[in-house]
């Protein structure tokens, strides 16, 4: 198992915020991205947040890598849908390179 952290901002708007929280509750995510995370070799998602910025950890199986999964997502109506929906809540962090969206973290520190 493989982990990775990624960080990125919402937009400053506790609206938007907020409707952005209702749609990750539970139930409220499509059955579509479910199976689309799942399929991509992610056996674990978790999304915490503080004020705007989310942080995203992805413990992931062997066959799972960042390009097989925007390969993935690009084939999938699904996912092109909930990322267009998504994109209206989030924003991309001041250092990220054009188009990236949620950006990999560096391990600084384990115990």
């Amino acid at each position: 198992m493989k982990r990775y952290c990624l960080a990125l901002d919402l937009i400053d708007d506790a609206a938007l915020i907020n409707q952005y929280e209702h749609w990750h509750a539970p139930g409220n995510i499509p059955p579509e991205i479910k199976a689309s995370i799942k399929n991509s070799g992610i056996i674990g998602m978790q999304i915490y947040r503080t004020a705007n910025r989310l942080f995203m950890i992805m413990d992931t199986d062997e066959t799972f890598s960042f390009e097989r999964k925007a390969d993935m997502d690009a084939g999938n109506p699904y996912v092109q849908e909930w990322e267009k929906l998504m994109w209206q809540f989030q924003q991309p962090l001041p250092w990220a390179a054009a188009g990236d969206k949620w950006v990999l973290m560096d391990q600084i520190f384990q115990l």
